[in-house]
């Protein structure tokens, strides 16, 4: 007997990906028991591809939520028995085992309570998209072994630092104990921002390589590089360093992580994207007197230790992303 398990997806102008991905999940070899979409107040045809798919629940928004809270939103009216929530993008396939794949993992691994997918470029599944979040020591992330040809590593189960969200599974009670996710985030690196924060309160996080998904990625943000990516992903970074870090640690990795921002200036200006990074550092410089509040939160009930974070973050010297 399988747990229960509620998959949600956030949709917002998903309308090409929708029934791809609808299907995808139906189409599992353990059905979830129940399908909650949050539509983001799309302006295509979203609503109308759902409208196929009697056994999804509709939660539909007159307002773009983003990612943050449109998920917080899912879990707080998802099935109070589900033990599960499974987090999915409609950019995401999934193959047919993924979820019986992720809850294989989390029954063989009680001392784990978040899982990751193995990412796949959708369009050419034999190149990743990612095994999971890095956490540089920077406070830069990355989807980790993104963007490379699959290797024999990447066929082992392991520890990672965090899951992406594009298509993961978090145990539902931990996510409701941390708060959820940061709806100040908007979207982009919330998904980091939580699994540092699960981390802190002593929550394990493993790569499943057998729960395969195809991915398409930021397809209705206008991709990795676009204003509206840069902007919130370079806002948010700030954002997570400050709540996040612990300890002395913080103090210790300050100056590297203003050193990362001024870097990060320097090269979206020369992309050509000077006005919008200057204005997500200057955003994230605003809010830092609310994240700061935040973090006396977040690291009052830190029960991890330092040399554990510390062990899982990247040290490389020039981080790879």
């Amino acid at each position: 007997m399988w747990p229960k398990v509620t998959v949600v997806i956030v949709n917002w102008n998903g309308e090409r990906f929708l029934d791809q991905c609808l299907s995808a999940v139906l189409a599992q070899t353990v059905i979830p028991n129940e399908i909650i979409l949050v539509d983001n107040a799309s302006s295509d045809a979203s609503l109308g591809i759902v409208e196929r798919f009697p056994s999804v629940r509709v939660l539909s928004q007159n307002k773009n939520l983003g990612f943050a809270r449109a998920n917080n939103l899912a879990i707080q009216v998802s099935a109070i028995d589900s033990e599960w929530i499974a987090l999915l993008n409609p950019d995401a396939f999934p193959e047919p085992h993924w979820l019986e794949a992720l809850l294989s993992a989390a029954r063989e691994n009680s001392d784990f309570d978040v899982f990751g997918s193995k990412l796949v470029n959708a369009a050419d599944p034999s190149v990743l998209d990612g095994v999971g979040d890095a956490y540089h020591i920077s406070g830069l992330v990355w989807r980790e072994r993104s963007e490379v040809s699959q290797q024999g590593g990447d066929f082992l189960t392991r520890e990672i630092f965090s899951p992406c969200a594009a298509a993961a599974l978090y145990r539902r009670q931990i996510v409701v104990d941390a708060g959820g996710f940061d709806e100040d985030y908007f979207c982009y690196v919330e998904d980091v921002d939580l699994g540092f924060r699960l981390r802190l309160a002593g929550h394990k996080a493993m790569y499943v390589p057998d729960a395969v998904t195809h991915h398409v990625g930021s397809a209705t943000t206008g991709g990795q590089h676009s204003d509206f990516s840069v902007y919130h992903g370079h806002r948010n970074l700030v954002w997570t360093f400050v709540k996040d870090m612990p300890g002395g640690v913080f103090w210790l990795l300050l100056p590297l992580h203003v050193a990362m921002n001024l870097v990060a200036l320097v090269v979206f200006t020369l992309r050509g994207q000077g006005r919008v990074i200057l204005r997500a550092k200057w955003d994230a410089i605003k809010g830092l007197p609310k994240m700061w509040r935040k973090r006396q939160l977040v690291q009052s009930t830190r029960i991890t230790t330092v040399r554990e974070i510390w062990r899982l973050m990247d040290k490389q010297i020039v981080p790879a992303r």
